[in-house]
Order: C-alpha cells, then sequence, then structure tokens
C-alpha cells in the first residue's frame, strides 16, 4: 500500500521539525570536552554561587534557568541543580555545545567543564522556552 501525496508531506514536515529541534542553530565556539556527574540535589539558592574552583551553579526550578546567563574561565565548571515538580534536563544548542546534554532530572545536579571559550547556548529539551547561556572566557 503506497502513501498519497500529502501524507507524506505531513511525514516529512514533521521529521524536518523534529530534527530542527533536535540541532537547534549553530554556536560560535570550538568543541568542548565534557565532564559530567550527577548528584542527588541539595538545597537550591537562586543567586548564582561561585565555589573555590571558579565553578558556578545555575538553579533548575520554577520553569527557569536561574542565572540564565553566566560567565566562567576555560576549565571551570558549570552545575545545574534540578529542584522542580516537573522534570527537566540540559541540552547545548548547536554542533559546538553538542556535549552539554544532561540526564532528565526532577531533583539532582549535574556538571559539565568548559575546556574551550567561547558562547554556548542551551535549552531544556523538554521545555523549549526554558534557555541558557554559557560564557568561557
Amino acid at each position: 500500500m503506497s502513501i498519497g501525496t500529502a501524507p507524506r508531506l505531513a511525514l516529512l514536515a514533521a521529521a524536518l521539525a523534529t530534527a530542527v529541534l533536535v540541532t537547534g542553530c549553530g554556536s560560535d565556539t570550538s568543541k568542548s570536552t565534557p565532564s559530567t556527574t550527577t548528584a542527588s540535589a541539595g538545597t537550591a539558592s537562586a543567586a548564582p554561587t561561585t565555589g573555590k574552583s571558579g565553578a558556578v551553579t545555575v538553579d533548575v526550578h520554577k520553569m527557569k534557568f536561574s542565572p540564565d546567563a553566566v560567565t566562567v574561565k576555560v576549565g571551570e565548571t558549570v552545575t545545574w541543580k534540578f529542584s522542580d515538580k516537573v522534570p527537566h534536563a540540559v541540552q547545548g544548542i548547536g554542533d559546538s555545545a553538542m556535549g552539554i546534554n544532561s540526564p532528565i532530572f526532577d531533583n539532582g545536579e549535574w556538571s559539565y567543564t568548559f575546556s574551550v571559550p567561547g558562547t554556548y547556548r542551551y535549552l531544556c529539551p523538554l521545555h523549549p522556552e526554558m534557555r541558557g547561556t554559557v560564557t568561557v572566557e
């Protein structure tokens, strides 16, 4: 049984839309080497925190990345702390940010160490309106 033209076009459009959503737009940086960890969530705070090594924390709570834009130095780590009633994840947008790809969490944390300068955009693949940026100097 063959598929008519209209259903083929609808199927092609759906496949294209999925590909665009998954790959996102390009980024202006080279690839960074991921270093990821997961752990249970601690107490989340709304402001960014900087540890002794210059690491930055982004809280994922109430359908937001807070702060949604952070700046770190090469070799520093960003940790996303998840504490929400609904699940979220962190997914890089563009080729250079492809290593930024956390598991899905509703509680817990995930870290990524940035080894190449540039601007890295990311979103929550479950809630694409949730977006953030990491600038690496």
